[in-house]
């Protein structure tokens, strides 16, 4: 369905039974609300009543052309706003990767609108900022940001038939393809390049410890984080928490190691 709000349209996927609580899925770069397909079915038969959404920069209907409104302000407000619209109060959240950034805002800073967090891959933003600082090793990680935010990143990531975005995927399989797929819309890849080339050097710094009860779901062959940040994220969150870490699994988790993240959820809810 489509949803206004903020003065753009937000594609939200919804599913579930009506009178199940309800579940905003977060999804991260470079893919949209399909990434949680393979745990739907899990969440669906437990009762839960979900909404992924595709957010500013990939649904057709929000994508501003100007590189300020993909602040992290402006995309928990844009699902603040979804939520408003769908008109629930509070919601379990689950994000991944960028989606996880969010949601670690919206428990930080709107406590009352979430039930529950499950962030996946991505740490709460303070752990990740002090792994920055005394491990290389985490500097060297996201190296790749510093790609992403130049004005050739789009046709970087497209050259050679989207060989770049294909490597990245590549733990997923033949799922890639959709994704790159997508990514050949006009305004798609420059609407998720957008979130990086908006990042500020120390965002997150000033985000208070979280105090919903939380999840945060690592695995020890994510490129993108590495220990530290993961084991300081408990550190920020002073309510229940609980460190699932995956073993043998990459960055995309959702896809390469569903039916275990279906746990770690439906865990963290308590279904």
């Amino acid at each position: 369905m489509e949803i206004k709000a903020r003065g753009l349209v937000f594609d939200v996927h919804e599913g579930g039974p009506t009178d199940g609580e309800p579940v905003l899925l977060l999804h991260g770069f470079p893919q949209d609300h399909r990434e949680f397909d393979l745990i739907l079915p899990r969440l669906h038969a437990a009762g839960l009543r979900t909404y992924a959404m595709d957010q500013r920069g990939y649904s057709p209907g929000a994508r501003p052309a100007d590189v300020a409104g993909y602040t992290m302000d402006s995309v928990t407000a844009d699902a603040l706003a979804v939520l408003d619209a769908l008109g629930i109060e509070q919601a379990h959240v689950v994000g991944h990767d960028w989606g996880a950034q969010v949601g670690w805002h919206l428990a930080a800073r709107h406590p009352d609108r979430v039930r529950t967090l499950t962030a996946i891959s991505v740490p709460h933003p303070r752990a990740l900022l002090l792994a920055l600082r005394v491990r290389p090793s985490q500097q060297a990680r996201l190296a790749y940001v510093g790609l992403f935010r130049s004005p050739v990143a789009e046709k970087l990531l497209l050259a050679q038939h989207a060989l770049a975005l294909r490597l990245m995927l590549r733990p997923i399989g033949v799922r890639a393809e959709q994704y790159v797929a997508a990514m050949r819309e006009p305004g798609r890849l420059t609407g998720g390049l957008n979130w990086y080339r908006a990042l500020r050097a120390e965002q997150g710094a000033d985000l208070e410890p979280v105090t919903v009860p939380t999840t945060y779901v690592w695995s020890d062959r994510d490129g993108v984080v590495g220990l530290t940040a993961a084991l300081r994220t408990r550190d920020w969150v002073r309510a229940d928490y609980q460190l699932v870490a995956m073993r043998g699994v990459s960055h995309w988790v959702p896809e390469q190691a569903p039916r275990e993240l279906a746990d770690a959820v439906l865990a963290r809810i308590g279904v």
